[in-house]
């Protein structure tokens, strides 16, 4: 594959799609919806490929998870597709507008990124979301999936470009990197004539490698160790049902829960309910604090160096005994307490201080890790979780996909 030649179509792509109207960008939202409803036998069938592939490579079940498309994911994916065309168009927004003292009026205009490109793994849904929000604000994506999704991407790809050209936009708004070499990862990470965003959606691996490689801006998210503390003043019954949610409600997701911080004084009534309620779907990585408490769950094994610093993506659950509010925020700043990461509590100051102290893209009270995503922000799809410091942090909807220009408006004005 030619990356140069990829990389200028996008570019041209992007030049067409910043001047295209709201109606005629969420037409194409319509007919990349329709048309996954309408092949969605192809595309199961080539999602089967994908998934008997994965379980001869060994693939676990949490990543076949990852992987699987069903009918009724599919039309959770379209109707999500759908949720974005109700959604605000940013694009020429103008934001904090506000005149000078010499007449001019400025302000600033929400304007598209450009060029996206996006290096994602086990999850083909995340095609039609990047590809969505995309369009919607007028950026081009170059997207390379992983060999694991290769058939499944294929075939969604092929039913984004025929929306396109339904919509009479250019088919090469939206490309895929077909090839599965590594080589034209590092290739796209160079394009920084023609890309102006990179995303990578995967393990801390990806992320490393993308940072250290990378001459174009990359945002870095979904990747982080999830904690839920729970405090002395907790409900206990009402937490454990959250504690349960954020764990098993979907465990392949990266806002799933890794880490479990009790307060030692509630220690023996939350643990001995929560090993009661969970049985043996779990298995419990305990620590040496929690270990007199567990006696009641029927798979757990010793904590060892690192597990603490994992993020499980299954049914498995480190679990910590803390002196307090405080003992819980120190462990959270020594293991990457960057992405979801929520306080059970009936003390409003213990709140407002974990809400204060955590280094997390997202932060809850009483409420599961799982909240934090695009859709259940209302932001519809999301092209990732930033969990990083600068330019957007959380879930990336719409308006993370732009930028802005000054525009200056005067009267013939010349400077002094």
């Amino acid at each position: 594959m030619d990356l140069i030649k990829i990389g200028k179509a996008a570019k041209e792509s992007a030049f067409q799609l910043a001047t295209t109207s709201t109606a005629q960008k969420n037409k194409a939202l319509r007919l990349i919806a329709d048309e996954l409803e309408q092949n969605a036998a192809t595309i199961l069938t080539a999602n089967e490929k994908d998934i008997q592939l994965g379980r001869q490579a060994g693939l676990t079940e949490a990543l076949l998870d990852r992987l699987l498309l069903t009918q009724e994911r599919i039309t959770a994916i379209a109707n999500d597709v759908r949720n974005v065309i109700s959604l605000k168009d940013p694009v020429g927004a103008e934001i904090d507008s506000y005149v000078l003292e010499n007449g001019m009026s400025l302000c600033k205009r929400r304007v598209p990124l450009g060029v996206v490109g996006v290096i994602y793994e086990a999850r083909p849904n995340v095609t039609i979301d990047i590809a969505a929000l995309c369009l919607k604000t007028g950026n081009a994506s170059i997207l390379r999936g992983g060999k694991e999704t290769f058939f499944s991407n294929m075939e969604l790809v092929k039913v984004i470009q025929a929306a396109l050209k339904k919509a009479e936009l250019p088919i090469d708004a939206v490309q895929y990197i077909e090839k599965p070499d590594r080589e034209y990862v590092a290739q796209l990470l160079k394009l920084d004539q023609y890309v102006d965003m990179i995303i990578p959606r995967g393990g801390a691996g990806l992320h490393k490698m993308c940072q250290e490689n990378s001459t174009i801006p990359v945002i870095i998210g979904g990747f982080g160790i999830s904690h839920i503390y729970i405090d002395d003043s907790a409900d206990i019954k009402r937490s454990v049902d959250v504690v349960i949610n954020s764990k098993i409600q979907r465990p392949s997701a990266c806002n799933s829960l890794d880490t479990l911080l009790v307060n030692e004084q509630v220690a023996a009534e939350f643990l001995s309910e929560l090993a009661g309620k969970l049985k043996d779907s779990v298995e419990f990585v305990v620590d040496e604090s929690a270990k007199s408490y567990m006696t009641e769950a029927e798979k757990q094994r010793p904590a060892v160096d690192g597990d603490f610093d994992t993020e499980w993506l299954g049914y498995v659950l480190g679990v910590k005994v803390v002196t307090d509010v405080f003992g819980a925020i120190e462990h959270m700043r020594v293991h990457n307490a960057s992405h979801s990461d929520a306080i059970m509590t009936n003390d409003l100051n213990h709140a407002e201080l974990f809400i204060n102290s955590a280094g997390s893209a997202a932060v809850y009270v009483n409420a599961s890790t799982r909240f934090t995503d695009g859709a259940q922000f209302g932001l519809g799809a999301e092209v990732a979780v930033s969990t990083q410091k600068l330019h957007a942090r959380g879930p990336m909807g719409l308006e993370e996909l732009t930028s802005y220009k000054w525009v200056g408006r005067a009267d013939y004005l010349v400077r002094s």
